[in-house]
Order: structure tokens, then sequence, then C-alpha cells
């Protein structure tokens, strides 16, 4: 457990760096991403505060101009604060509205830090609570993210993976169940349900989206909207919404926005299920591309770097199991957001910061590994197109043909003598002469 690093120039306050000192894991952080949905926050609070006359223009400008540089980057070190605190994410509440404030005061008045002009609660978290400003960071962070990373990540994988569709429609090859030889298929038929997947994948994950459009914003404490205007929700939010382009509007119900966290843990379980998809797409490539002799080597996976410290000339398929691993780490995220919604007791939910912080990485896992998937593998794919004719010459399976003809029973002879002697069931028809050459390639054409 390491201990916290201090920036030279700290901004944050006495009781960001008791909080600090109060987490577990310290180093191990909220995304910043996350943080940046937080000074959104305080961006457009600040402006709806001035719109409304509760806070003076000189101060919300200087409140409004160091939110911007915390969202651009300008003050990623200030934010200390690990993940596992209070369970309402104040301290991380309270270190971005210390180091607005601080920042604030240095543009008003060339010194940073103290409580003057700018107050950290008084000013930049005026009309807010924690309460209802974390659960609205996690759902602008999520949905961000979503929009602008996942699904043009997703977007594209799919694309690949149609164009593979396409280019290998007349390559045939033998199918599978059980791992057993089962009929033809085309290898564009395979790809294209793989590319199916992802299509369905992208659907899921936008209509779980939707449900992170609702924001707790306005509700304070408990849901109520003691200590803040009437209208501070709604001008706030339009501000939300215009920066981030997202139809985020203020919730139906403060109550459900606040105690409960079920639209994360909805996003969370159609992360999860693609996931689950691509898990099924990499392992079906890593099989389909073994060998290269003494394997399916049905593809050609793209050869990015030596495979074995030990086995020279060995080449492993890097990207599908990095994948692999993504996937299991987004399975093992949902669980734990799974768990942390069942954190809702009464008006609040105390499993926030760890809801963001699984939620948001699941969201960066995803997309960096179906982008890699598509750009590092998926692309550079090519069929081996000798081996799979090769393999539905010697499929006993080919024999269901030859039910329609023969009845099952027979059939399932033929593929048993093929077996015995080593032969392809078309070399028993033959031999035995049960049907004419002609009658047998159209028995075995599929």
């Amino acid at each position: 457990m390491g201990a916290v690093r201090v920036p030279a120039a700290a901004y944050y306050g006495a009781q960001t760096r008791r909080a600090a000192d109060n987490v577990l894991c310290p180093e191990l952080r909220l995304p910043i991403g996350f943080i940046r949905a937080v000074a959104l926050i305080k961006r457009a609070a600040a402006a709806a505060n001035r719109e409304l006359g509760l806070l003076d223009p000189r101060l919300a400008g200087a409140v409004a101009a160091a939110a911007d540089e915390v969202i651009k980057g300008g003050l990623d070190d200030q934010f200390i604060v690990g993940v596992f605190q209070t369970g309402s994410g104040t301290s991380t509440n309270m270190n971005v509205n210390e180091v607005i404030a601080s920042r604030a005061n240095e543009i008003l008045t060339g010194k940073k830090g103290g409580r003057h002009p700018v107050h950290p609660n008084d000013h930049v978290n005026l009309g807010q609570s924690s309460n209802d400003v974390i659960p609205s960071a996690i759902h602008i962070a999520a949905a961000v993210a979503i929009r602008r990373n996942l699904l043009p990540a997703l977007e594209k994988l799919r694309r690949a993976l149609a164009s593979k569709a396409t280019e290998f429609g007349a390559v045939r090859k033998i199918g599978r169940t059980h791992l057993q030889d089962a009929v033809p298929i085309t290898l564009g038929q395979e790809f294209s349900g793989y590319a199916r997947q992802v299509e369905l994948g992208i659907e899921r994950v936008t209509a779980a989206a939707v449900r992170l459009n609702e924001l707790a914003l306005g509700g304070t404490a408990v849901g109520t909207g003691v200590n803040t205007h009437p209208r501070f929700a709604a001008e706030a939010i339009a501000i939300i919404a215009r920066e981030t382009g997202i139809d985020v509007q203020e919730a139906q119900n403060h109550f459900e926005a606040q105690a409960a966290r079920d639209a994360a843990v909805e996003a969370s379980g159609a992360l999860r299920t693609v996931a689950v998809s691509l898990t099924k797409i990499a392992n079906d490539i890593r099989w389909l591309g073994s060998g290269p002799r003494c394997g399916l080597g049905e593809i050609l996976v793209p050869a990015l770097q030596p495979g074995s410290s030990i086995m020279p000339g060995k080449v492993n398929p890097v990207i599908p199991e990095a994948v692999l691993q993504a996937a299991a780490q987004v399975a093992g995220n949902d669980a734990t957001i799974a768990l942390s919604g069942m954190g809702g007791n009464f008006e609040l939910n105390v499993m926030m910061p760890v809801i963001a912080y699984n939620l948001l990485q699941s969201i960066d896992l995803l997309a960096a590994g179906a982008g890699a998937f598509a750009d590092k593998c998926i692309d550079g794919i090519q069929a081996d197109r000798a081996a799979c004719e090769a393999a539905i010459e010697k499929s006993l399976a080919l024999a269901t043909g030859l039910v329609p003809r023969l009845g099952y029973d027979r059939a399932a002879a033929v593929a048993k003598a093929a077996y015995e002697r080593g032969l392809t069931v078309r070399e028993v028809l033959l031999e035995e002469g049960v049907l004419s050459r002609e009658e047998i390639d159209a028995a075995l054409k599929f």
C-alpha cells in the first residue's frame, strides 16, 4: 500500500488531505473521466447559480474557469483521494470543491488556497450535496464514455467482422457442435454470426445507456432538494446536456435517483453481455487459427510478436487472449457492481465510489479491447481454403446427407465403417457401391 504522492503545488485543502489519509489503497484512484464529470457539474452549477442570482458573477466566473481547467486535464494530479472512501463519495466531491475553490482564488487574488473569496462549500458546492453530485457524475461519465469510446469501437469491430463474413462467403468448411464435427457451413456464415453478436451488443448497451440520462442533481441530501433553488437542477442539467451532447434530464423521482443505483447495474449488465460475446468470438478465433500444423488451422491470424521465450518460431494469438482477459475483468466488475447496487439503505446508496470505478473501467476495457480486436486481429485474418476443404472431405458428419436416401441407421453404419477403416464417407460409399457417383456427389453437397 503506497503513500499518497503530494503534488508540489497542492490546490486541495485540509479536508481532502484528511480524506486521503483515511482511505484503503490510496494509490487506487477514481478514473479521471469521473473527476471531469464532477468538474462539469461544478461548472454548470456555477453558471446556473449565477443566472438565478445566487452567486456573484465574478465568483461564478472564477469557479467556471477553474472547473474548466479540471475538465481539460490541467489539474489531474490534484485528485488524491482513493476509491475506497466514504460510500457517498463525499471525499472526492470535496477534493474537487477544494481544488476548484483554490484555483479560483488564485485566479482572483493571485494566491492559491484559502476559503475566500471563493469558498469550497458555500460557492463551488452551492445548491448541491455529494449525495446528488456523485450519482450524477457516475451517469454523466459513463454515458459520455459509452457514446464517445465504446459504441464507436464496437461498431468498428462489427464492420470488420461483417467485412470478413463477405470476404469468406464462398469458403466452405466443417461446422462443429459439442467440439465434434458437424455438417458443413461457410467461413462467412460463421463470421456473420460474430458480426451479429456485436451488433446486438451495440443495441443492448445503447438501450441501457438511456437510463443513465436521468440525473440526481437537485435532490441534495435525501432527494427533497433542501437548500437548493427549485430551478437549479433544470438550469444546470440543460448546460450539461449542451456540453456533452447527451440528452441528460432531471430525475423523474429524486428519491429513486439517490437511494438506488439500478441504472448503473443495468448498464454493467449490458457490458457484461458484450464481454461474454467477445469471449465467444475471441475463443473461436483462437481455435480456428490453432496450429499452424497440429491444430485446426482454418484461418491465419496476424502474427504480432514472438510467442514463446523457449520455443523459436512460435507465434501466439496475442490480441484474442488480451480480449479474453479484459472480458474476464468486466465480468468480475459486473459482480462487484451488482453487489454494490445492493448497498442502498433508505435514502442513499453507500457504495458509489466502487460502482464508479468498476463501471468506467469496464467501459474503457471493452472499448480498448474491441478496437484492438478489429485493428490488430480481425482485419488481418486470412482463410486457409485448402485446410477448410480438406476437413470437410475427412468429416464423418457428411453421412448426415445420406439420411434422406438411406435412412438414419444405414447412414450411421457408413460413418462407422469409414471411422473404423480410416476412409472417408465418400470412399466407403464408392467401395460398397451403395450409391452411384452422381448420387454420392448430390448427397454430400451441402
